[in-house]
């Protein structure tokens, strides 16, 4: 069973090993995430008034929501306060801004009794996002912006951290995911018609880690760690905001969680930015990731 570190003074490098072996964090609330939760809100209440968004699914048709969900999430990813508030974020938990680099950070929605699960507010199925292209070097950061239930918060499924299973990443490629799929996700209304990594094999989901952080709260994971939306029965849309980050020395060192059953092609590192200064990472370090995860399948 996955250890749960509550506000840990461990510090950035001992965190990473700690999360490349299973482990999950959560933190209080921070200024940085704070704000950053408070920008977010803003636009989400601007987007939705005069309706409360936890509630607006039940006052408009599936194709309304889509639409207002198609013009906020691209716009607050985009937003140029994003970036100077996740370096921030991780400096005020104790990363290297010179050694840390991020992606734009997502806002996220779980709309209540399978009002809209498809495309723009996709439900995830559980997943590791190494079998979408991620790095094994790769750390999540999950942060909800309004109170979470335990019925519309994440859940992660730890007897599968060393436990492989039969799924679809090899027909995975994120740049093609990119340039073929990517932005259809507002159309996808009904049937999610993308194809996308799976499970092909029962997944054991219980028992399940749930997490229930404050707003402005801070879980950190692994992303091999096998996770899943919880299927939202709380009568409340669930919005949250997540980024990913990965540490220059790990990048180079292929050092990361294990790699049990990703067989993927592409790579997500051109997609982080330096905290310092918004720099790409460096050439030698992107190549070996270019035609998929360059460690090699555990027992292979």
């Amino acid at each position: 069973m996955a250890a749960v570190h509550q506000d840990s003074p461990l510090s950035d490098a001992d965190r990473r090993a700690r999360l490349y072996a299973g482990d999950l964090f959560v933190y209080r609330p921070t200024p940085g995430s704070l704000a950053l939760v408070e920008l977010a809100c803003s636009m989400l209440y601007e987007a939705f008034a005069p309706l409360d968004p936890e509630k607006a699914q039940f006052h408009m048709s599936v194709q309304q929501y889509a639409d207002v969900l198609a013009k906020l999430k691209p716009a607050f990813i985009h937003h140029p306060r994003c970036k100077e508030l996740l370096p921030q974020l991780l400096a005020e938990l104790g990363c290297d801004r010179e050694r840390t680099y991020f992606d734009v950070p997502r806002m996220r929605s779980s709309t209540s009794d399978d009002y809209l699960t498809t495309g723009i507010a996709y439900a995830f199925h559980p997943h590791r996002d190494t079998w979408y292209s991620a790095p094994f070097c790769q750390l999540n950061w999950w942060i909800p912006m309004l109170p979470l239930h335990p019925d519309n918060c994440m859940a992660f499924h730890p007897e599968h951290w060393a436990n492989p299973l039969k799924n679809s990443s090899s027909g995975y490629n994120y740049q093609e995911w990119n340039r073929t799929s990517r932005f259809a996700a507002a159309a996808q209304i009904g049937v999610d018609t993308r194809k996308q990594p799976a499970a092909l094999e029962p997944v054991r989901a219980e028992p399940d880690i749930r997490l229930l952080p404050p707003p402005g709260g801070i879980i950190v994971f692994s992303a091999a760690q096998l996770h899943s939306s919880v299927p939202n029965r709380s009568g409340r849309t669930r919005f949250s905001i997540d980024f990913r980050t990965v540490n220059l020395d790990d990048v180079l060192s292929l050092n990361g969680a294990p790699n049990i059953d990703s067989h993927c092609t592409g790579s997500t590192m051109d997609d982080y930015l330096r905290c310092s200064d918004l720099s790409r990472l460096p050439a030698e370090a992107t190549e070996p990731y270019e035609d998929g995860p360059p460690q090699a399948l555990v027992g292979t």
